[in-house]
Parts: C-alpha cells; sequence; structure tokens
C-alpha cells in the first residue's frame, strides 16, 4: 500500500489457507452463539486453532520412519533371542520365522505357530516388546486422529459457526490493543462467546480461549479469513494489527465484503488517521498520539489523565456515553438536561457544546455525548 507509513508490532509469518477454531463452553447443539461456544468439547477445543509446525507430509514422513525404527528394535530383540522361541511346523526358527513373529507380535494376530517357550524369551517379551508394541500402536493412533480425524471434525465445527455466528464482534490482533478491546467490550455487557479473534500467532489465540472468546487462526489482510470470521454478519469490526498499512488493507477488504459493518482502527502513525478514514473506517484511535496528550498535559496537571482513564473503562466512576435525545428532551438547553452531564451535542457534521448559547438546545435527532455515574 503506497503512501501508508507502516509501524512494527508482533507479526507472526503468513499463513495461507490454515485456519483453526477454538471456544470456551459446554451445551447442546442449539442455534445461536451458545451452540458455537458449547459445541466445542473441552478436550478439542484448545488445540483446534493450534497451526501445526510442519507440514502433513512431514509429520507422516517422520510418523513413518519411526514406526520403521520400532519395528526394526523389536526384530532385533526377537532375533537376538531366538533360541527361546519354538517354530511348531519345522522346529527350526530362521531369520523369515523371526520377520514373520515380530509381525504377528505387532499387530497382536498371535497364530500360536511360533511361540517364546524359556523363561528369557517370555520375560523379555513382556518388559521389552510389550512397551515398543504399545508405542507403535499409540503412534497409529495419533497420526490417524492428527491427519484424518481431527481435521475432518474441525472442519464440520467451522462450518457450524460460520452457520451461526450474527452479531457478533471481530477483533482482527490479539496484541495489547486487541486484548484491551476484548476485555472492555466484555466488561460492558457483550458475551465473551460473542467475540472473534482473528490473529497469525496460535500462542495469542490459546491465551484468547482461555478467556472464552473464539479464535481463529488466519490472516486479517485475506478475504477467505475474514469471510470465515463471519464478518459480513459482524456487529463491528475492530482492526489492531499494530501495522499501519495492513491496518488499510484490511479496513478496504471489509469494506468490500461488508459495506455497512462498522469498522474500528488503531492506527499508530497521526499521518495515517487520513488514509485509514477513507479507506472506510468508522472510528479511529491512535492510542500513541492520545497517550502523548495525557502525558503533555500530567506535566502541570495532578488528575485529568486520571479522570479520563474514568471516564473511558467501564469500571470507573462515572463513563461517557453516546445516546440519541430522548423526545422530553427537544427544546431544552444542555445545561437543564439531567440527572447526566451533558457536554456535547452532535447535529449533522456540527460539534456544539454547553457553552455556546443559543446552539445548545437539543433538536430532533440530535446525538449526545454524556457523562453520567456508572
Amino acid at each position: 500500500m503506497h503512501g501508508v507509513r507502516g509501524t512494527s508490532d508482533r507479526v507472526g509469518p503468513r499463513t495461507h489457507g490454515h485456519w483453526r477454531v477454538a471456544a470456551d463452553g459446554n451445551v447442546d447443539d442449539g442455534g445461536g452463539w451458545s451452540s458455537v461456544k458449547t459445541a466445542l468439547p473441552t478436550i478439542i477445543r484448545r488445540r483446534l486453532f493450534v497451526q501445526a509446525t510442519r507440514s502433513p507430509e512431514r509429520v507422516l514422513l517422520t510418523r513413518v520412519l519411526l514406526l520403521i525404527v520400532l519395528v526394526l528394535a523389536v526384530l532385533a530383540i526377537f532375533w537376538a533371542d531366538r533360541d527361546g522361541l519354538k517354530d511348531h511346523v519345522d522346529g527350526h526358527v530362521s531369520f523369515g520365522d523371526v520377520a514373520y513373529f515380530t509381525a504377528v507380535t505387532i499387530t497382536t494376530v498371535g497364530y500360536g505357530d511360533i511361540v517364546p517357550v524359556s523363561q528369557r524369551a517370555r520375560l523379555v517379551d513382556t518388559v521389552l516388546v510389550t512397551p515398543l508394541r504399545l508405542v507403535i500402536w499409540l503412534v497409529f493412533l495419533g497420526t490417524a486422529y492428527e491427519l484424518v480425524l481431527q481435521r475432518w471434525m474441525e472442519a464440520r465445527r467451522m462450518m457450524r459457526i460460520q452457520n451461526t455466528l450474527s452479531g457478533h464482534l471481530v477483533v482482527c490482533g490479539f496484541g495489547h490493543s486487541g486484548r484491551s478491546s476484548a476485555q472492555e467490550a466484555v466488561a460492558r455487557g457483550t458475551p465473551a462467546a460473542q467475540i472473534m479473534v482473528l490473529d497469525k500467532d496460535a500462542k495469542v489465540l490459546e491465551q484468547a480461549a482461555a478467556l472464552g472468546y473464539i479464535g481463529l487462526l488466519g490472516d486479517a489482510t485475506r478475504e477467505q479469513d475474514l469471510l470465515d470470521a463471519g464478518v459480513p454478519r459482524a456487529q463491528a469490526v475492530l482492526i489492531c494489527l499494530g501495522r499501519d498499512d495492513a491496518t488499510v488493507l484490511t479496513v478496504l477488504t471489509v469494506r468490500q465484503l461488508a459495506p455497512s459493518v462498522r469498522v474500528i482502527c488503531s492506527v499508530a502513525e497521526e499521518e495515517n488517521i487520513k488514509l485509514v478514514r477513507q479507506a472506510g473506517a468508522n472510528a479511529i484511535v491512535a492510542p500513541s498520539i492520545v497517550g502523548g496528550y495525557l502525558m503533555a498535559d500530567s506535566v502541570r496537571s495532578s488528575h485529568v489523565a486520571d479522570y479520563i482513564s474514568d471516564l473511558m473503562c467501564s469500571d470507573g466512576r462515572v463513563r461517557l456515553v453516546e445516546r440519541i435525545a430522548l423526545p422530553e428532551e427537544v427544546g431544552k438547553a444542555i445545561r437543564d438536561i439531567s440527572p447526566g452531564l451533558v457536554v456535547r451535542i452532535l447535529r449533522g457534521n456540527s460539534r456544539i457544546g454547553f457553552w455556546e448559547g443559543p446552539e445548545a438546545v437539543v433538536r430532533t435527532g440530535d446525538t449526545l455525548l454524556e457523562i453520567e455515574h456508572s
């Protein structure tokens, strides 16, 4: 994206086409977000989003090599102790007989034509071969689950989530800003299970799932990953990627998928605010700039920064809210509206302060910014 100055933050490797999902909770298969939260079994839900560090082909090759080594180990043990084996067919134990006995032992078939007869051979079979046989079976079962069953179950659950997502929040990026945004949304009444976190780092998604959010491993700049997150049916998309160039690209992609969804962006560089707004963001927050304002103001004031923080967070004594003017408030000066303290009227593109005399009178359709007791 030309003209956008990027900023560095935690950005993991690109994950083309790989997604995982996770949620927290337990219920039935009913519709809605409750079923999404509870449809994933406890054993699976916190690991579904973990991206494999190796490709399926490499995992399979590693498992095959491990199986070959284990089988050869069992073969070597039986060959070293072949004198303790007895062949009921011809009485002679050859290498082929040992290989055959290794195969039937590992597969637990046991036809009984070759058996251990000495105490030593039976002890070796019990102490050495049986654990190796269990390990081989565990490798077989683990491989089948990881490469086949788990992916099939995950695909089904992803389809179920996509079919039931509606009115949720999508948080793109789960760094400091994304985490704080999600926590504050929950504190303001949004259920944790209605927050979808989209990030490229499986470790932070594990943390998100532990907090009750639904995690999606993917890239917020990719159209398919945004579709998987249910952006077209979302209530709002919060973009906290830490890179302004990626933020602009994400806003453009979101606007293409969902022209009416509300988009809120975190921007690092002041010069990029205009570009992000032109891309289609409804609201833009620049944490570093706001922080700089408060720090500069705190040079001469001791309580302003604390009061601003009190206004913004849900657990403060007061809070700043935005609401539509009530019918009974029309015609009143904003100084006369109670019990809260109205500090600004938003009328079209105008911003009217409480000090502006006749203009500071409420009209139908006005939006009010009000400080109220929490």
